[in-house]
């Protein structure tokens, strides 16, 4: 039975589909980051990202990853841009998606303050397009080069089906949060966004945004699963538009909306664009795409070992932050690659103040000094970060033949919570380690666990009869 069932899975995944949806999704992610690449470059993001600050936050374990000199690192993100217009086309597309998952990849380890988890999601599609075959139909490749074989092996579609199903899914998850339920931060974000706007009155009522936020949870963990069924897969896919529409109005968020509604598509039958260009011609007759007759192909035993693998790691990433005792929306511990999108509204101010142990003398340091506007703001709110730049500091000053200690005064807000410190302002940051797999005690905890549109609503009137 257990030798079995892996042959009958096997079986299934080297089935022959057709190549015309994977040939959709290669053909909208090569445009979007194309479109993306051409954003970054118009609005001068490669120099405020990666020129201008003097330092750059490291992943753990790539800290050897450093910006190209200009021009570059210009130069590289054009052949980043390059790279998605050869996806996008289908030419020289293994080498063209190879450089293009290199590249990303590149800029993606510059500096976590620019950490996205659309550009994680990007990642994690190039990576999958990489051992796809996506070109076999519409690409230059297919037209310089005809093919007899113009399908795919099954696996091709599922590996995309289930990747998008776990983000899906777990994109609802980390939603089940007190704050989340009691109608925040949505309400606080709306509410800016909205101001003057004729749609306003709509969300001053607490009840809607409290159903709104229950409704996000109920579309990705619900919807999600839907998608898999033939029947409530198209209204799903419609209700998912309409969301990510919404998205993309009230906030700005890249790509992300469209890169979502386009591997949604991949959940319909795999010819159905040719089945969608078949009906639009013939004003309203669909006709099914004849099935191809080309035998599948038995894929290889190790295709099965490393799709289970690279499933396994997706369904566990996302949970590790379950491992700490603190609370992940406060800490940071485990936030990034685990799908908490638009979950936390998060403000901090601070200071830092570097002591020499010797002679005593004592300075502070405003982190806007050292970093860009764009990194402060995320560093603050980032305790892995903090640490990190409080090294950074010790280095500067030890570069001076100085031994300091260096020590944060950082009072940061929660989805509109009362301020509270969040670091403990004794620790030297200096003489304490930075766990991935603990919990560090010099983060303290977070004091008001639940808090909600009504608790927001209650501080205002508050801040607004102290003010009177």
């Amino acid at each position: 039975m257990s030798v079995a069932l892996p042959s009958r899975i096997l079986n299934h995944l080297s089935l022959a589909v057709p190549a015309q949806s994977l040939a959709l999704f290669r053909i909208i992610f090569g445009a979007l980051l194309l479109w993306d690449c051409w954003r970054f470059i118009k609005y001068d993001r490669i120099w405020r990202y990666w020129v201008a600050p003097d330092f750059h936050f490291s992943y753990p374990g790539f800290s050897w990853v450093e910006p190209l000199p200009e021009p570059w690192i210009q130069i590289a993100w054009l052949g980043l841009g390059v790279a998605a217009l050869l996806v996008m086309l289908g030419l020289l597309y293994r080498f063209a998606i190879i450089a293009l998952t290199l590249l990303f990849g590149y800029f993606f380890l510059l500096d976590s303050a620019e950490y996205l988890n659309h550009f994680y999601l990007v990642l994690l599609y190039a990576l999958l397009l990489c051992c796809l075959p996506a070109a076999r139909v519409w690409s230059l490749d297919a037209l310089i080069r005809p093919r007899r074989e113009t399908s795919v092996p099954y696996a091709a579609v599922f590996m995309l089906r289930a990747q998008t199903e776990i983000v899906l899914i777990y994109a609802g998850l980390v939603k089940l949060t007190p704050d989340w339920l009691r109608g925040e931060p949505l309400g606080l974000w709306l509410r800016e966004r909205t101001d003057g706007l004729w749609i306003e009155p709509v969300f001053q009522q607490d009840w809607l945004i409290v159903l709104a936020c229950w409704s996000v949870i109920a579309l990705h963990v619900l919807g999600a699963p839907l998608l898999l069924k033939r029947k409530t897969r198209l209204p799903v896919f419609l209700i998912y538009g309409l969301f990510h529409f919404a998205n993309a109005f009230f906030f700005n968020i890249g790509i992300f909306p469209w890169l979502t509604i386009a591997a949604t598509t991949i959940f319909f039958a795999p010819d159905w664009p040719v089945r969608m260009i078949s009906c639009l011609r013939k004003k309203g007759t669909v006709s099914r795409m004849p099935q191809t007759t080309t035998p599948a192909k038995a894929l290889p035993r190790f295709v099965l070992l490393v799709s289970a693998v690279w499933l396994a790691g997706q369904l566990v990433i996302p949970i590790r932050g379950g491992a700490f005792e603190s609370e992940i929306r406060w800490s940071g511990d485990g936030h990034r690659f685990s799908w908490r999108m638009r979950l936390f509204d998060r403000e901090a101010v601070g200071m830092f103040v570097v002591t020499d142990r010797e002679s005593g003398d004592s300075w502070r340091v405003d982190p806007d000094d050292y970093l860009t506007f764009r990194q402060t703001d995320k560093m603050l709110v980032r305790a892995d970060m903090i640490h990190q730049f409080a090294n950074h500091l010790a280095d500067l000053w030890q570069q001076e033949g100085r031994d300091v200690s260096v020590h944060a005064e950082i009072c940061k807000s929660l989805n509109g919570r009362p301020c509270q410190i969040f670091i403990d302002p004794d620790a030297d940051l200096t003489r304490v380690e930075w766990n991935l797999l603990s919990t560090e005690p010099w983060v303290l905890p977070l004091e008001k666990q639940a808090w909600g549109i009504a608790d927001n609503r209650k501080r205002q009137e508050v801040i607004i009869g102290q003010n009177m």
